[in-house]
């Protein structure tokens, strides 16, 4: 195995196939080239194959056939560590380990320092939270442990904690998965605001089923049944008059809205 170097962050996705049982698809040839620095979001049904794609680039299963490249390197061939450290990831169910939180952000960028810790928890707004916490051995704050035998933290704090370690680690790719799916609306527009900071310059995928926190990224990719069916801008796919037009309706409770009319106005309901 090699290590990946990354330089642009280009993403090349060959006819994929991938399925998690003997006749049942998930990814059927899917083609997808994702730009250096393009930010891409994956929308669509259930079991349309969004999460899988995302899991296949980040090597957590083979795939059946074709491959999937950064920056023409073969991910199957890279490292795992390599492969890790280029990607910041926040899914729907983050992992957090039985270590001090300061540990748990860490966990990209293990040589960071307590200013930065704390930094990139501000930006995710956990920061808040954190300094309230005190585990059964009274260790507090950052120093407090969390899982089985530490604070019982809630959805929405460990999607916090996720999305401080992606702001500390920095990496060049990113792939958010329901990214903020666990939080209010109120804190999720503090950190949305950091996050847009944090994709410049970075190659991005973006999955979301409110369709409202991803309406605006570069270009929407419509997956269904394993298949890419539609792809263009939000405005491009709302005139398409397809699924993701239906979708986009369905959510905006029947309002579409034309280009000329403001975005932040049209945002789904909750």
């Amino acid at each position: 195995a090699k290590e990946l170097v990354v330089a642009g962050g280009r993403i090349a996705v060959k006819n994929v196939e991938f399925h998690y049982g003997k006749g049942f698809g998930v990814l059927n040839g899917i083609d997808l080239v994702v730009r250096p620095g393009e930010k891409v979001g994956l929308v669509g049904p259930s079991g349309a194959g969004k999460t899988t794609l995302a899991n296949l680039i980040l090597r957590l299963y083979d795939l059946e056939s074709g491959s999937i490249t950064i920056d023409g390197q073969d991910v199957a061939k890279a490292t795992q560590n390599s492969l890790r450290a280029n990607i910041g990831v926040v899914s729907q169910d983050t992992a957090l380990f039985h270590r001090s939180l300061r540990d748990n952000i860490k966990l990209g960028m293990p040589d960071a320092s307590d200013a930065e810790v704390i930094a990139a928890a501000k930006k995710a707004e956990a920061h808040e939270f954190i300094l309230t916490l005190r585990d059964n051995r009274d260790r507090a704050g950052y120093e407090a442990f969390v899982g089985e035998r530490g604070v019982k933290l809630s959805g929405g704090q460990r999607q916090r904690v996720a999305i401080a370690r992606v702001f500390l680690k920095d990496a060049p790719i990113l792939i958010l998965d329901e990214a903020t799916s666990a939080l209010d609306s109120d804190i999720e527009a503090a950190i949305q605001e950091n996050l847009t900071r944090l994709m410049e310059n970075k190659t991005v995928i973006a999955i979301a089923h409110r369709l409202s926190t991803i309406a605006a990224l570069d270009r929407l990719v419509v997956l269904d049944g394993g298949r890419i069916v539609e792809q263009g801008t939000h405005d491009q796919l709302v005139a398409l008059d397809g699924l993701y037009a239906r979708l986009w309706k369905r959510q905006s409770g029947g309002f579409l809205y034309h280009e000329d009319s403001v975005l932040e106005e049209t945002r789904p309901a909750e």
